[in-house]
């Protein structure tokens, strides 16, 4: 085995405590021998260990900012509340009627709110394992509809079946069998109803279908609104993006999360947009 000169050796340590103050030196050489095989190595590691700390960095920015979204996002509703309840202390008898109807839908959407945040966390943690199995449309709409009905009460609005929709060979929309995990899907079904009755004037009805096609198997949700605009269409998944009407009723995390949920069992959300008569959301699942 050829000798490695004292000289050599010194230069490489010079070079390696370069690479540990966070310089970037070129170790790599082409020729023969067990150092020059050495300082490659070094030199692959070294560009990973760059790499991994630069991902760190961008992780952590995006961590900043995420909790600056979470900050403004909780802190807006309260802030309304708390200003509300000082309010409500001096209020005459019918101005007090509003300021507790007001209360109990901020409530509503603060609690909705950071139970979404934390589903989200979750999700992009990478800690959700899905259970997919087979569940009914109905079974499913009946599992989404259950957080919902605070909100819906408030609002006086109905969630009713189209009956005859759509080609599927099942007698009723709502027998359509769906294969995914229950809870979860639940889930995203709940924030697309949820978003619908937020866009949905008060006492009216959203209309929920479902059936199938050669490509997938599907639930829609249609809205009584009045559309998406256009300029809204492309952000609206988007975490925090404001959601349909630039954040004046959605907190922007609804959409992204049930997007996220479908994606995460291979599934997809379409959006049809109306023309003034509302939007309807389909469910795909593949």
């Amino acid at each position: 085995m050829p000798w490695i000169r004292r000289g050599e050796l010194e230069r490489l340590s010079a070079d390696i405590r370069r690479i540990i103050d966070g310089q970037a030196p070129d170790l790599r050489d082409n020729l023969e021998g067990q150092l020059s095989i050495l300082k490659n190595d070094i030199h692959t590691l070294a560009g990973k260990l760059k790499e991994e700390s630069a991902n760190l960095a961008r992780e952590k920015a995006a961590m900043a900012d995420t909790l600056a979204d979470i900050s403004h996002q909780l802190k807006t509703p309260l802030t309304a509340m708390m200003v509300m309840a000082d309010l409500l202390e001096t209020a005459p008898p019918e101005r007090a009627a509003g300021f507790i109807h007001n209360l109990k839908k901020g409530l509503v959407q603060t609690g909705w709110l950071a139970n979404a945040l934390l589903k989200m966390a979750k999700l992009e943690s990478g800690s959700v394992v899905f259970s997919p199995g087979e569940i009914t449309a109905g079974a499913l709409a009946d599992a989404a509809l259950q957080p919902l009905q605070i909100l819906l009460d408030i609002k006086g609005q109905r969630v009713e079946w189209q009956s005859g929709s759509a080609p599927t060979s099942k007698d009723a929309p709502w027998e359509t069998r769906l294969y995914c995990d229950k809870n979860w899907t639940a889930e995203a079904l709940t924030n697309i109803i949820k978003n619908a009755s937020e866009h949905s004037p008060e006492n009216s009805v959203i209309t929920l279908s479902a059936g199938e096609n050669p490509l997938c198997r599907w639930v829609s949700v249609a809205d009584a609104g009045a559309g998406i605009p256009q300029e809204m269409m492309r952000g609206l998944f988007q975490r925090f993006g404001g959601g349909r009407d630039g954040d004046k009723q959605g907190h922007g995390i609804g959409l992204p999360l049930a997007m996220a949920i479908l994606r995460g069992q291979n599934g997809d959300i379409s959006v049809e947009n109306r023309n003034g008569a509302g939007a309807v959301f389909m469910l795909k699942f593949y």
